[in-house]
């Protein structure tokens, strides 16, 4: 890891991984929950490239051999078909990721923003 900046006031903590790192977000999860803590909502940005598996987009993260299903917020048209349109290029992607009971289950990267 780069940086770790832990606020327990806020309930908050940012991670910032070196380049080449591998620590996934449901890690992470698990970590914090191993440490006595409950993880919540997680804003990610990631870099890498966009598939498209089974119809639907993914992002193969650079660096590993995870693909991170995407949702994008289906009110933002704009937003789907940027995702569309860019399969096979590289981007890095800003979203939330919402734990669910199981922290190692696979959840969706909601994208909001595609650069």
């Amino acid at each position: 890891m780069e940086s770790v900046d832990v606020s327990l006031n806020k309930g908050l903590a940012s991670v910032k991984l070196k380049p080449g790192n591998t620590v996934s977000v449901p890690q992470l999860w698990d970590l914090i929950h191993q440490k006595g803590y409950t993880p919540k909502t997680t804003t990610i940005s990631v870099r890498g490239e966009l598939a498209e598996v089974r119809g639907q987009p993914q992002l193969r993260v650079s660096g590993t051999n995870q693909l991170l299903a995407l949702a994008a917020d289906p009110k933002n048209a704009a937003l789907q078909n940027a995702l569309h349109q860019k399969l096979g290029q590289s981007v890095t992607l800003q979203g939330v990721m919402i734990p669910g009971k199981n922290f190692q289950a696979p959840v969706p990267l909601q994208v909001s923003q595609v650069k």
